[in-house]
């Protein structure tokens, strides 16, 4: 009745590369596994780093650098190192009248002591500014004001 009619046996499919024309030869740009290795990428070695060469090794060179704390002056000798001689030295003290030594006076003027004993400040050198000096140089090294 009906006889067979050989018709050519369709072919599969074209494959994703070759309908959307990706070269199939093209360098893959992550790492392929070769035979052996796991596909997880454990044991395999990264791709070559193409950015700045290694550094040389060069000897290292040491500076050492001494910073000197700022110094605090009181009414106190200071022992320090002079920056105009650079040497190592003990403050020289000279005191001279200040602002407290006046508000001093001006306060005992007020108190009544009119007969003199509103200079009595200016013989205390407790409420007189202190200035520094060196010993060496004879430079002046820092001061204290009192107010």
């Amino acid at each position: 009745m009906s006889a067979l009619t050989s018709s050519p046996v369709p072919s599969a499919p074209p494959s994703y590369e070759e309908t959307t024309g990706i070269n199939v030869s093209y360098p893959h740009p992550y790492p392929v596994p070769e035979p052996g290795q796991k596909p997880d990428g454990k044991g395999m070695n990264p791709p070559p780093y193409m950015g700045q060469p290694a550094p040389v090794n060069n000897p290292i060179t040491v500076q050492t650098v001494y910073v000197q704390q700022p110094v605090v002056f009181y009414d106190r000798p200071v022992q320090m190192c002079c920056p105009s001689c650079n040497q190592m030295i003990v403050t020289r003290l000279s005191y001279d009248s200040g602002a407290l030594t006046w508000l001093s006076c001006g306060g005992l003027c007020l108190l009544g002591c009119i007969g003199g004993c509103c200079l009595i400040p200016f013989c205390i050198d407790a409420l007189k500014d202190v200035d520094h000096t060196c010993p060496n140089c004879n430079a002046l090294v820092g001061s204290y004001k009192r107010l």
